[in-house]
């Protein structure tokens, strides 16, 4: 499935991103989640998403077309260890003032490692995105650095942790960006939905 990926802009706002006239699609997670290596096998671009072993690489709102149909927004991790606690804040602004605003939103990918057990900064993000009604995904990051047994057991970890407060879990994708793993999977998923929003834009 060839996406034709277009980049289109970087914006510091919302306000400055494409017109909402298409579903978007955002992804998100803590920095060296692989958010970077994700968006590359999904969009089969190698330098799409600039990658870096340095956290903090992605500081913009980065605004992709994909198959002339949707939008995928890139944007910035939170929890960064190597930022003041001024740009941290500047960064949360960013990203929950879009989360909150874009009007086209239709779902938010929220990547996690697979290798690391619940982290307190992602649930209280999906919290958050609950609590403000915002519709996301979660997505297992780096499953082909654990076996198959390894991420059962983790996911039951994180599954048992979320229905703490949560009633059911939101939709689960397991990927590997290195084996391609969980590619189509998500990409059936917004193709599904955009389909089920087939008239929704561009009225």
């Amino acid at each position: 499935m060839d996406l034709r990926p277009e980049f289109i802009k970087s914006a510091t706002k919302w306000q400055d991103c494409p017109e909402p006239t298409l579903p978007e699609y955002a992804f998100i997670g803590r920095s060296n989640v692989g958010k970077s290596s994700l968006i590359n096998m999904l969009a089969e671009r190698k330098g799409l998403a600039k990658t870096s072993g340095t956290p903090g690489k992605t500081q913009l709102l980065n605004v992709f077309l994909m198959q002339k149909s949707w939008y995928l927004t890139d944007l910035p991790g939170y929890g960064y260890a190597r930022v003041s606690k001024k740009k941290r804040s500047e960064f949360d602004k960013m990203i929950t003032s879009y989360l909150l605003n874009r009007p086209n939103l239709v779902n938010t990918f929220v990547l996690v490692d697979c290798r690391i057990s619940p982290q307190k900064i992602d649930l209280d993000f999906m919290a958050w995105l609950g609590e403000n009604q915002i519709p996301f995904s979660i997505v297992y990051t780096k499953i082909d650095k654990i076996s198959s047994s390894e991420l059962q057991k983790a996911m039951q970890v994180y599954k048992k942790e979320m229905l703490k407060s949560w009633e059911f879990m939101p939709q689960v994708f397991t990927t590997s960006s290195q084996s391609k793993i969980g590619r189509m999977e998500l990409l059936n998923y917004i193709g599904s939905v955009n389909e089920q929003l087939a008239g929704e834009f561009n009225k």
